[in-house]
């Protein structure tokens, strides 16, 4: 496969007229969320993985496998269970016997992880203990099991549903499990007319095929044109004075309501989140819109707030708005 820095114009081209038809393709089962079908793109261009979250029958799970039917990789649901334990996911090694010779040799037998597209079901369904299984997977790429590591094929994203906290018989996920998602996307109730169209698409005959129009290498490629789509420096400085204002204890809204920030891998994520929503625009430079529209699915996760912030029902996102009407805005000519 050619590196991304050598893809023709025209390639590059063709790669982004793809987008429309996966969005298309979504379409076909997914009844609107807009909002959220364009970030959990921005995060498959970015190649990171998204946590979403919603009331249980707001089509998480019909969103992810859509887009799984969309796209030509290997899937695996895993469905997370108060006893899921962590070999159920990561695999484990059974005896076996060479029928020729006799010898008895352990041999690994991989667990679902080892795919490229995973949907981690309710996860905060199983303790964290399970959910820990998945840290290596997500940060490197890779899975240790008896002292061998075993690389994951790229592409490879973890896309976990989960229910609200207030939800009987979740756990909520450990801080260091959160970060390494690159968006939380929260999803709500469908407009009146979404669900009258709801109502009628799931209770007739069967909806149309979703057919795959994007390969494993086309996505590979596409992330390596998010990572050269345009930063300024003055958006860049504007980006990172963000990330780092959730940890100014001297701030007046962190002082009231933050007790952790964001770190370094928030801005990470923010700027890469950034350039896939601009390359999905079919733009080739960062807006300080794309930043601004970014920030709360990428930093909501990744925010602790103090008690009173929770006694007040002050939310994530209340706290990422005003740091934003707090922030001095730079100039930003594609505005």
């Amino acid at each position: 496969m050619p590196a991304p820095n050598e893809l023709a114009e025209h390639e590059a081209v063709e790669l982004l007229e793809r987008l429309p038809r996966l969005r298309a393709e979504i379409a076909k089962a997914v009844v609107g969320q807009q909002r959220v079908v364009d970030e959990l793109l921005t995060a498959f261009l970015a190649g990171g993985h998204c946590l979403l979250e919603g009331l249980p029958g707001l089509g998480k799970t019909l969103l992810i496998r859509s887009l799984a039917q969309a796209v030509s990789l290997t899937f695996h649901r895993i469905q997370f269970t108060p006893d899921l334990m962590p070999s159920d996911i990561i695999g484990t090694e059974v005896l076996e016997e060479d029928q020729a010779t006799g010898r008895r040799f352990f041999q690994f037998n991989r667990g679902p992880i080892f795919g490229q597209l995973i949907l981690a079901d309710e996860i905060n369904r199983t303790p964290p203990k399970t959910q820990a299984a998945l840290l290596e997977a997500m940060q490197e790429g890779s899975v240790t099991y008896g002292g061998k590591t075993h690389a994951l094929e790229r592409p490879f994203f973890v896309l976990a549903t989960q229910n609200p906290m207030e939800q009987a018989g979740t756990y909520p996920l450990p801080e260091a499990q959160l970060d390494r998602f690159l968006l939380q996307l929260t999803i709500g109730y469908p407009t009146e007319q979404e669900e009258k169209t709801l109502l009628t698409r799931t209770t007739g005959g069967p909806g149309e095929a979703i057919t795959p129009v994007m390969s494993a290498r086309e996505i590979l490629q596409l992330q390596g044109l998010t990572r050269r789509v345009l930063l300024s420096d003055p958006l860049l400085d504007y980006l990172n004075r963000l990330v780092r204002s959730t940890r100014d204890r001297t701030h007046p809204v962190v002082g009231r309501w933050i007790r952790w920030g964001a770190g370094p891998r928030g801005g990470q994520s923010l700027v890469l989140a950034a350039k896939a929503r601009a390359l999905l625009a079919g733009r080739f430079a960062v807006t300080l819109d794309d930043i601004q529209s970014l920030a709360p699915p990428v930093l909501r996760h990744r925010l602790i707030l103090q008690f009173e912030a929770e006694a007040e029902n002050v939310t994530r996102d209340q706290v990422v708005r005003e740091l934003i009407a707090a922030l001095p805005v730079p100039h930003d000519p594609l505005r």
